[in-house]
């Protein structure tokens, strides 16, 4: 398996990262061991996790990812495996997290607190990557950078990144860590796929330019890009069916956003692509994420080694430069299919 530098940090990582966010939730702990194995067994270093984890979010999940892969970390060196994980963020983003009783911020005092709750469930001295879940961009950045700063000096992180960033925040983050000689983000983990290319627009040129890795979440879509949804199919206990069948507004707009007519004709045409590459729907759709090079390491979730076995063949897999060309294609025919 391929592997790449984060930043321009010390840390190399497996070009494919395990995403946990089920972990507790649709995918029970024995199943989550087993997964983990078999990922380490395939080459992959590098586990993605959260303070909020499992989704969807509720209180009495809350946490239980972080502990599951605790547990299992035990039983491995703790050297032999890359662990990134993400303080919640602000309560003032378009998510209440049921952590802290709904009350939280990027200043010192929830940072410091999520961090040492982070360490405690994972059972470990140091979090290698540690990550804001969602920016404060009311914040400044002086407090937050400021923090993270002596948690790296003190040896409780290694680097840290964002998640869920912007354009102008990430360069905001950039100048005042510069301009106070704060420890910098080395990574970003945004939404992007085949039917989110948004971070194609300004913020993979920002990555090339500022050195900083993105780590792409979702690269199947929110799994529309296995075509499980396609010709109207709800498969029983998929996430969307799941949202649709219990009708939240929040939900609603998810499944909007995730399976309009876009997203859908887009992964319709990709089948195509597919077949003429010899590939499944969800190795090309990772495959693609992977050959980008402002990507270090593509996350990806499964709830069951079957679907683990399945997306781990990517690995391997490099698409033809007609395949790329075809993709552009369908994109310029279905622009921004996630708006």
């Amino acid at each position: 398996m391929k592997r790449n530098r984060l930043g321009y940090s010390g840390i190399v990582v497996s070009d494919m990262c395990l995403g946990t966010m089920t972990f507790g939730s649709s995918c029970d702990e024995a199943a989550a061991f087993r997964i983990m194995d078999g990922a380490v067994d395939a080459g992959i270093d590098f586990f993605d996790t959260a303070e909020i984890y499992p989704v969807p979010p509720k209180t009495e999940w809350v946490h239980e990812t972080e502990a599951i892969v605790g547990r299992w970390l035990k039983t491995k060196p703790r050297h032999s495996v890359i662990i990134a994980t993400k303080v919640v963020g602000s309560s003032h983003t378009w998510f209440i997290p049921p952590v802290r009783e709904g009350k939280t911020a990027l200043d010192r005092h929830h940072i410091r607190t999520a961090v040492e709750g982070s360490l405690q469930r994972l059972q470990t001295d140091y979090i290698d990557l540690y990550q804001t879940h969602w920016p404060d961009h009311g914040s400044g950045y002086e407090e937050m950078l400021g923090v993270m700063t002596e948690l790296v000096k003190e040896g409780k992180v290694r680097i840290i990144g964002s998640s869920n960033e912007s354009e102008w925040g990430t360069m905001k983050a950039q100048a005042v860590a510069e301009q106070n000689g704060y420890t910098r983000y080395q990574t970003i983990q945004n939404n992007f796929s085949i039917n989110n290319r948004r971070f194609e627009d300004a913020l993979a040129d920002i990555c090339r330019r500022e050195k900083i890795s993105l780590l792409p979440f979702s690269p199947l879509g929110g799994g529309v890009l296995t075509g499980k949804y396609n010709d109207g199919k709800r498969p029983t206990g998929a996430r969307f069916t799941q949202y649709i069948e219990q009708g939240d507004g929040r939900q609603k707009d998810m499944v909007q956003r995730f399976m309009n007519e876009k997203c859908l004709a887009t992964t319709a045409d990709l089948a195509a692509v597919a077949e003429n590459e010899g590939v499944t729907l969800p190795q090309l759709a990772i495959a693609w994420s992977k050959q980008h090079d402002f990507v270090a390491s593509t996350i990806f979730g499964v709830n069951t080694i079957e679907q683990l076995e399945e997306n781990l063949q990517a690995a391997d897999i490099n698409l033809s430069q007609d395949a790329l060309s075809e993709i552009d294609q369908i994109s310029t025919r279905y622009p921004y299919p996630m708006g």
